[in-house]
C-alpha cells in the first residue's frame, strides 16, 4: 500500500500525520504534499515540511503545521486532464480526522460538472472506493482513439519495375529470349486489381467531442484501349493478346503490329501500340510507336521513337543520321553511329563512334564491352570492358547527371532569374502607389490604367516563378547522386579517353586495368575495381 498523508486537527493546533507504504508500496511523495496543502490553503515551513516527508520513509511522522484548529477537510482528489482530451486521472487525498468520505455519485456528477461525459470508468471508481489507494494516479475517464482506415492502392498484375535489366548468357552477352522488360498479356488476363480505401472510425474525447480517423487516400484505375474494367471498377482486364505497360499512372496495352521490314513496302510506321519488325529498318525510314519497337534483325541509319523501349536484337549502324529515343530503355546488339536518348538504361555489347545519353546507367560490358569515340552520358553510373582504343579515338564518357535535365536546370535557373528581375522593378511601384491610395491620394485614370497593367504582370510572374521553382526543385532531385556516380572499367582503358563526373574532368594519361573512376575532393580521382 502507497504511503500516505491526512490532516489532524486538535483543539489548539493542526498537524500532517505522514504515514509510511507497506508492502512495495511508495512513499509519500513531497509534491504531493506541496499540491494538497496549497489547494487547502495551508502554509507551512517547506524545508522542514521535506525532511519530515523524508522521515515517513519507514515510520509514521507527524507534522506540526501551525496553532488553532480549523474544520475537518473532507477525502477529495486533484483532477488532471491530459492535453489532448484523452484522459482524465486522479489523485485521491485522505480525509482528515473526522472529514467524510466521498462516494461514487459525488465523483460523477463532479466529473459531469466539469464536462467530462464520455469514457467514463465507473469500475475504476468502484475499485478505488473498494481498496482505497491514496497518493496514486487513477484513470477515471478515457476517450475513444479514432481508427485509422486503409488507403486504396493498386495492385498491378505484371512488372512495373523500369530498371529491371535483361537476363545476359554466360559470356556477357545480352539474351534476346529473355529480355525480361517486355510483359507480354493475353485476352482475358487480369491486368490490375484495385483495393479501394477504408474509411476507417471516428473516436471521441473525454468532453464527447468527435474525433474524425485520419483522411485515407483515394485511387481510381486509369487505362487506355484494349482494356475492360469492371462494373465495379476494382478489376482491369484485356481485350486483346499484346503488350502491356504502366504508363506514368494509366495502364496501357498495345496490340502488336508486326511487319517484315520497314522500307519501301510499308513506309514510314506510326503506330498507337507496339511494333515488331521481324526483319530490318533501312536507312531514312521511321518507327514510332507508344509502346515498344522490337527489331529482330539490323536498323540501318533510321529514326527510332518509343514511349516504352527499344530492342534490336542485331543492332544498330545509324551512319551519322539514325537516332534512337526511348522512353524507358535501349537495348542493342551494338551501337555505332548513333544518336540515341533512353529515360531509363541503355545495354549494349559495343558502343562506337556514337553520343548516347541515359536517364540511369550505361551497361557496355558484354564478351567484346566497348566504348571507343563518341560520348557516352550516364545520370548514374557506366559499366564497360574496354574504354577508349590503341588508336586514341576521341572517347568522352560522363556520369553524375543527365545532360537534358543539366540543361533544362540551367534554363530554368536562367528564366526564374529574369522573371525576378521584373519583379524587382514592378513590385516597388505597386507598394508606393498602395501606399498613396492609402493616404487618399487620388490617381489618375492613366495612372490607375498602368498600376493594372503591373498588377497583371506581378501576378502572372509570381506564379511563373513559383512554377519553375518546383520544377527545377523536381528537377534537382532527379539528378544523379553525384557522390555515388562512378565508371567502371573491368578491362582497360586508354589513353585519351576523357572522364567527366559532375563539373570536373580528367584525361587518362596512361593505360590502366581494372579500375573505376570516382570524384573525390572536387577532382575525378582512378580507384582499384
Amino acid at each position: 500500500m502507497n504511503g500516505y498523508f491526512k490532516l489532524i486537527h486538535e483543539a489548539d493546533k493542526t498537524s500532517l500525520k505522514l504515514i509510511p507504504p507497506s508492502g512495495d508500496g511508495k512513499p509519500v511523495n513531497v509534491n504531493d504534499v506541496i499540491d494538497y496543502m496549497t489547494m487547502k490553503d495551508y502554509a507551512c515551513d517547506l524545508p522542514n515540511l521535506k525532511r519530515a516527508v523524508d522521515a515517513a520513509m519507514d515510520k509514521e511522522v507527524v507534522f506540526v503545521l501551525g496553532q488553532g484548529k480549523r474544520a475537518p477537510e473532507r477525502e477529495c482528489y486533484k483532477l488532471t486532464i491530459t492535453p489532448d482530451k484523452m484522459h482524465a486521472y486522479a489523485k485521491f487525498y485522505a480525509a482528515s480526522e473526522g472529514g467524510g468520505e466521498v462516494n461514487a455519485g459525488e465523483i460523477l456528477r463532479d466529473l459531469e460538472a466539469r464536462g467530462v461525459k464520455s469514457g467514463i470508468k465507473k469500475d475504476a471508481i468502484a475499485q478505488f472506493l473498494q481498496n482505497r489507494e491514496y497518493c496514486e494516479d487513477i484513470l477515471l475517464a478515457e476517450g475513444r482513439q479514432p481508427v485509422r482506415g486503409k488507403d486504396a492502392y493498386i495492385e498491378y498484375k505484371f512488372n512495373t519495375d523500369k530498371k529491371a535489366k535483361p537476363t545476359l548468357n554466360e559470356d556477357g552477352s545480352v539474351d534476346f529470349f529473355n529480355l525480361n522488360i517486355l510483359n507480354h498479356c493475353g485476352k482475358g488476363d487480369i491486368l490490375a486489381i484495385l483495393h479501394k480505401e477504408e474509411p476507417g472510425e471516428s473516436g471521441e474525447d473525454i468532453y464527447g467531442t468527435r474525433i474524425r480517423p485520419p483522411e485515407v487516400k483515394t485511387a481510381k484505375l486509369k487505362f487506355g484501349n484494349n482494356i475492360e474494367l469492371s462494373e465495379d471498377g476494382t478489376v482491369l482486364t484485356s481485350l486483346v493478346d499484346g503488350h502491356v505497360e504502366l504508363i506514368e499512372e494509366d495502364v496501357f496495352v498495345s496490340d502488336m503490329l508486326i511487319v517484315e521490314n520497314v522500307d519501301n513496302s510499308t513506309g514510314d510506321i506510326d503506330y498507337d501500340g507496339s511494333v515488331q519488325v521481324n526483319g530490318n529498318v533501312f536507312t531514312n525510314f521511321t518507327v514510332k510507336a507508344r509502346g515498344d519497337i522490337v527489331v529482330k534483325g539490323v536498323v540501318e541509319g533510321a529514326v527510332l521513337e518509343s514511349g516504352a523501349n527499344i530492342i534490336i536484337a542485331r543492332g544498330m549502324n545509324g551512319k551519322g543520321k539514325g537516332s534512337l529515343t526511348a522512353k524507358g530503355n535501349i537495348v542493342a546488339k551494338f551501337l555505332e553511329n548513333v544518336i540515341a536518348q533512353a529515360d531509363g538504361y541503355v545495354a549494349s555489347e559495343s558502343i562506337l563512334h556514337s553520343k548516347i545519353t541515359a536517364g540511369t546507367e550505361i551497361n557496355v560490358d558484354g564478351r567484346r564491352g566497348f566504348i571507343s569515340g563518341g560520348r557516352v552520358c550516364a545520370a548514374n553510373a557506366i559499366n564497360v570492358k574496354t574504354l577508349g582504343s590503341e588508336m586514341g579515338a576521341d572517347t568522352v564518357v560522363e556520369v553524375g547527371a543527365d545532360p537534358t535535365v543539366k540543361n533544362r536546370i540551367a534554363q530554368l535557373q536562367k528564366l526564374i532569374e529574369e522573371d525576378t528581375k521584373v519583379l524587382q522593378t514592378v513590385q516597388p511601384v505597386l507598394i508606393a502607389a498602395k501606399q498613396k491610395i492609402s493616404q487618399g491620394i487620388k490617381l489618375s485614370q492613366e495612372q490607375l490604367k498602368h498600376i493594372h497593367s503591373l498588377t497583371i504582370v506581378n501576378q502572372q510572374k509570381s506564379e511563373a516563378i513559383k512554377e519553375n521553382e518546383s520544377q527545377l526543385q523536381e528537377l534537382i532531385d532527379q539528378t544523379g547522386d553525384i557522390a555515388q556516380a562512378q565508371i567502371r572499367v573491368k578491362g582497360m582503358v586508354y589513353p585519351g579517353a576523357k572522364i567527366c563526373i559532375g563539373d570536373v574532368s580528367m584525361v587518362v594519361r596512361k593505360s590502366a586495368h581494372y579500375c573505376r573512376f570516382v570524384r573525390e575532393r572536387g577532382d575525378v580521382k582512378m580507384a582499384p575495381l
